[in-house]
C-alpha cells in the first residue's frame, strides 16, 4: 500500500488551472469596462444556461438559498402555505421555505436512490400544499414523472432543486428544466461552480421568470422602477464571466466524474458486504459520491481515511428535523429511512481531476479502515 498521501475531497486548483487564462481575460473585460452587476456577461451566461438546458429563460441571482427563496416568492407562495421536500436534503432547501413565509412539509426517502419518495408526498398532502421540491441529491435525479404527474392532478408548483445536478438528465431532458421552475447553486465547489457565491433560477414560463427578475433587484425591470418588493440578489458579472466559460466544460467534466464513479464501483465490488455505492438511476453525475457502510463504523473509519490524507466527510451529519433551526417540527422516529441514512453516509473524494491511482488509495484503506474501525 502507498505511503501516506494526500487525496482532496475536490480539487478546485487543478480544474482552476484547465480554465485560467481563459476567465483572467474576461475578467479584464469587466474591469476595462467597469460592467460588475448584471449587464453583459450576466445576460451571456443566462443565454449560454438557458440554452444548455433547454429552458426558456435563465436568471442570475446572488446564491443558491436565494434562488428557491425567489422562485417560491415567485409562485405567490402565502404565509401558511405548506411545501413538501425531502427530509435528508442540505438545511437551504427548508430554510428556504420559511424564508419565503411558508411552512416547510418534511417527507421520507427511498432508501437506494436517497430522493424523495412519491409515495410519501401523496400521503403528505393537505389543502394548504401549495408546492413540492424535489432535490437531485448527490446529482441522482430524482423521481420527477410520479412527481409531476401528481402536481398537476392537485394543481401544485414543482420547483427543482438542482443545486447538486448541474447537467444530469431525466427522461432525456436535463434537470432543473421540468418542472414549474428549476434552482441552482453555483457555490465554488458545484460541479459548474463561480469564484464566490452565485445562483440561477429557470423557467418556460414568461410571466415567472418576468417576476423572478424583478424581484432579484428590489422590484423592478429597470433603474428606479419598483414595482413590487424584491430584494437584492443580482449575479456578478465576475462570477457570471467564470461560469460562462466553465459551462463548456461541464458535459465533460460530468462524463470524467461517472468514469470515476465506475472506477470506484469495481474496487469496492469485493466489499459489498459492507459497504454499498450509489444506485444510478438514470442519469447520475456524481456531485458527491456518497456510500453507505454499518453506522457503529462510519464515524471511526471517517478519522481514519482523514488520518491517511483522504478527503472524505458526511453529506450530511444529521436529517433536516434534527437540527436545531427544524426540531420544533417534532418529526425525530417518525422519518426512519432519511434517520437510518444520515447514520451511514460517507462522502468519499470525487471531481473530475481525480485520478484512479488516487481511488485505488482511497479504496485500499477505505478496506483496512474498515477492519480496525
Amino acid at each position: 500500500m502507498d505511503e501516506t498521501r494526500a487525496v482532496p475531497f475536490v480539487d478546485l486548483p487543478a480544474q482552476i488551472a484547465i480554465v485560467r487564462a481563459e476567465i483572467e481575460k474576461r475578467f479584464a473585460q469587466i474591469i476595462d469596462t467597469t460592467s460588475f452587476v448584471l449587464r453583459e456577461h450576466c445576460q451571456r451566461f443566462e443565454d449560454e444556461f438557458s440554452r444548455y438546458l433547454g429552458t426558456g429563460h435563465a436568471i442570475g441571482v446572488g446564491n443558491g438559498t436565494d434562488a428557491l427563496v425567489l422562485a417560491l416568492r415567485a409562485i405567490g407562495l402565502r404565509p401558511g402555505d405548506e411545501v413538501i421536500t425531502a427530509a435528508n436534503s442540505f438545511i437551504a432547501t427548508a430554510e428556504a421555505v420559511v424564508l419565503a413565509g411558508g411552512r416547510p412539509v418534511l417527507v421520507d426517502v427511498d432508501e437506494r436512490t436517497y430522493n424523495i419518495d412519491p409515495a410519501r408526498v401523496y400521503e403528505a398532502l393537505t389543502p394548504r400544499t401549495r408546492a413540492i421540491i424535489p432535490v437531485h441529491l448527490y446529482g441522482q435525479p430524482a423521481p420527477m414523472r410520479p412527481l409531476l404527474d401528481l402536481a398537476r392532478d392537485r394543481g401544485l408548483a414543482v420547483i427543482e432543486d438542482a443545486a447538486q445536478a448541474h447537467g444530469a438528465r431525466y427522461d432525456g431532458r436535463r434537470v432543473g428544466a421540468l418542472g414549474t421552475l428549476g434552482c441552482f447553486s453555483f457555490y465554488p465547489t458545484k460541479n459548474l461552480g463561480a469564484f464566490g457565491d452565485a445562483g440561477g433560477v429557470v423557467t418556460d414560463d414568461e410571466e415567472l421568470a418576468v417576476r423572478v427578475r424583478k424581484l432579484r433587484d428590489h422590484g423592478g425591470l429597470t433603474a428606479d422602477a419598483h414595482d413590487i418588493v424584491g430584494q437584492n440578489s443580482r449575479m456578478d458579472a465576475l462570477q457570471a464571466a467564470v461560469l460562462s466559460v466553465k459551462l463548456a466544460y461541464l458535459d465533460e467534466w460530468n462524463d470524467r466524474r461517472r468514469h470515476r464513479a465506475a472506477h470506484y464501483a469495481q474496487r469496492l465490488a469485493a466489499l459489498a458486504d459492507q459497504v454499498t455505492t450509489p444506485h444510478a438511476d438514470g442519469d447520475h453525475i456524481y456531485h458527491i459520491y456518497v456510500v453507505r457502510v454499518p453506522a457503529p463504523r462510519r464515524d471511526p473509519l471517517l478519522r481514519y481515511l482523514r488520518a491517511h490524507g483522504i478527503g472524505a466527510g458526511v453529506h450530511y451529519p444529521g436529517p433536516i428535523h434534527r437540527t436545531g433551526a427544524f426540531a420544533h417540527l417534532s418529526l425525530d422516529g417518525q422519518l426512519p429511512v432519511a434517520e437510518l441514512l444520515n447514520n451511514e453516509m460517507l462522502s468519499l473524494p470525487m471531481h473530475a481531476e481525480l485520478s484512479e491511482s488516487d481511488i485505488d488509495y482511497v479504496c485500499d484503506h477505505l478496506a483496512k479502515g474498515l477492519d480496525v474501525a
